[in-house]
């Protein structure tokens, strides 16, 4: 690393819009500092004025916004193909055409870190997968280190020759830096261990920024308020697995029954919400809806207002005393601030991250079994282990904490002994 302030690139982040992007992208710059002192940190975005005016201190702590390179369209026709016709996977995949932005921008960099929790996965296909890979290649050819960071990774198991070629490329980063123990068996399993370091996820290190409440917080929050981030995805996802109706009835009958047969209120959360405010993929407009359905706001019962960012959200998870949550982000705020939670599992990290911290998967609800009733058994064993939950926070959240940063001193650690 050179003497004056280094300097590292995000890839896999590409707008705050996500606030777990966001969460992930300001707790790096912390854990960063603590292990380097200040840095420079290069983060993408594709609406840089928006996710500027989310941190407004962003320049100050040494954060700069550059532009976001798009997938070539000719990489993403190989992907679509190659799904269709499966022989084409074995000649060698294609190298992504990286624009010049973006190879300027790594030259300048010292460290690249591949953010964003679960881009080495088939979530979002072969595409992205090698997309993000390519540009993790590009940095290396210039002999830049590079880091997957407080990810979790894989499985690859139904693409054989991709899980192959991801493995070689995995063994040839400076350090794989895994969240979730599932992960780690994984990567295990084929062949990456060496470069590997357990961690927990950055944003537990994340500060909650104070955010003024009194205008919209239930004027009545009787034993405590109850945090519900359901959300836009949960409902898409029942819809695409042939659930017309969604989830919207489900849940508008559990806040009903919470509210008639306890005495907690409920703060609908959001955690994902466009900047532009596109209804595409937005907890905030679903909250709205999900409101409206109820018959409005009422002294137990409310939504966050739009536009909060990450850190004000923390904020504002820290002030429940139960939650229930899908969007991972929003459940590692709550864990980081000792709130009792229900994670809904859309894919395989919140089992992972669950049985991490937990030991055990008890509370989490898989997105196919959310209704009604399996949202109040959730909350019932919320309300009957609440104390054992507690308890468990204090012992373990120094530790938790303290593996957020982790990968940041371990990092240095061995570019350090690099030099020398």
């Amino acid at each position: 690393m050179p003497s004056t302030t280094p300097t590292f690139y995000l890839t896999g982040q590409n707008n705050f819009g996500n606030r777990g992007c966001e969460a992930l992208v300001r707790s790096t710059l912390t854990v960063l500092n603590a292990a380097f002192g200040p840095v420079k940190i290069l983060v993408p975005s594709f609406d840089p004025v928006r996710d500027g005016a989310q941190w407004p201190g962003a320049a100050a702590e040494g954060v700069e916004f550059v532009s976001t390179p798009s997938m070539p369209t000719l990489f993403a026709k190989w992907s679509g193909a190659s799904q269709r016709f499966p022989l084409l996977q074995k000649l060698p995949n294609p190298r992504p055409a990286l624009p010049a932005s973006l190879l300027a921008d790594l030259k300048r960099a010292d460290v690249l870190l591949s953010i964003g929790g679960d881009n080495y996965s088939l979530d979002y296909g072969l595409a992205s997968l090698f997309f993000f890979a390519g540009i993790a290649d590009a940095a290396m050819a210039m002999g830049k280190p590079a880091v997957l960071w407080g990810a979790s990774v894989g499985p690859f198991t139904r693409e054989p020759l991709a899980e192959k070629r991801i493995a070689e490329h995995l063994r040839r980063l400076t350090l794989v830096t895994v969240r979730e123990s599932r992960s780690i068996e994984y990567l295990r399993g084929i062949g990456v261990a060496d470069n590997v370091l357990a961690v927990a996820d950055s944003a537990l290190a994340m500060k909650p920024q104070p955010v003024d409440t009194r205008a919209w917080w239930p004027a009545d929050p009787g034993d405590g308020v109850l945090g519900l981030n359901i959300g836009w995805l949960i409902d898409s996802l029942r819809r695409q697995a042939g659930q017309a109706e969604g989830i919207v009835g489900e849940v508008v009958a559990f806040v009903r029954e919470v509210l008639a047969t306890t005495r907690l209120s409920v703060v609908l959360v959001p955690h994902v919400a466009p900047l532009n405010g596109n209804a595409f993929n937005n907890d905030e407009v679903f909250n709205e809806q999900l409101l409206a359905a109820l018959g409005g706001p009422s002294a137990r019962l409310a939504t966050v207002p739009r536009g909060l960012n990450a850190a004000q959200l923390k904020h504002v998870i820290s002030q429940c005393r139960l939650l229930i949550a899908a969007r991972t982000h929003a459940t590692i705020a709550a864990f980081s601030t000792a709130v009792p939670t229900l994670s809904i599992a859309y894919s395989v990290k919140a089992k992972g991250i669950n049985r991490d911290l937990f030991g055990h998967e008890r509370y989490v609800l898989e997105t196919p079994k959310v209704a009604r009733d399996t949202l109040r058994t959730g909350l019932e064993l919320l309300l009957r282990e609440e104390a054992s939950i507690r308890d468990l926070y204090r012992a373990q959240l120094p530790n938790w904490r303290e593996r957020a940063h982790a990968g940041a001193f371990e990092l240095a650690r061995r570019l350090s002994a690099q030099r020398s």
